[in-house]
């Protein structure tokens, strides 16, 4: 194979992994829970307030790496 077929090959899943992102971020307020799981942490003291996603944290990394275990196997 020649290496600029590999390379348009990664340029191309790039992209497409990309137009996907956009998608999700546009997307991403309309999905009901995302964002306001059990286990996000909110912490709000007069003007200020802190928000550490956890649980959205970890459930994305889960399905993330599920995705991608099936996309990349071997």
């Amino acid at each position: 194979m020649n290496p600029l077929e590999s390379l348009a090959k990664i340029l191309i899943l790039m992209g497409i992994l990309i137009v996907i992102l956009g998608i999700v971020l546009l997307l991403g307020s309309k999905i009901p829970l995302l964002g306001r799981l059990p286990g996000d942490i909110v912490i709000r003291r007069g003007n200020f307030t802190f928000y550490f996603p956890l649980a959205t944290s970890i459930l994305l990394s889960v399905l993330l790496t599920l995705i991608l275990s099936i996309l990349f196997r071997k």
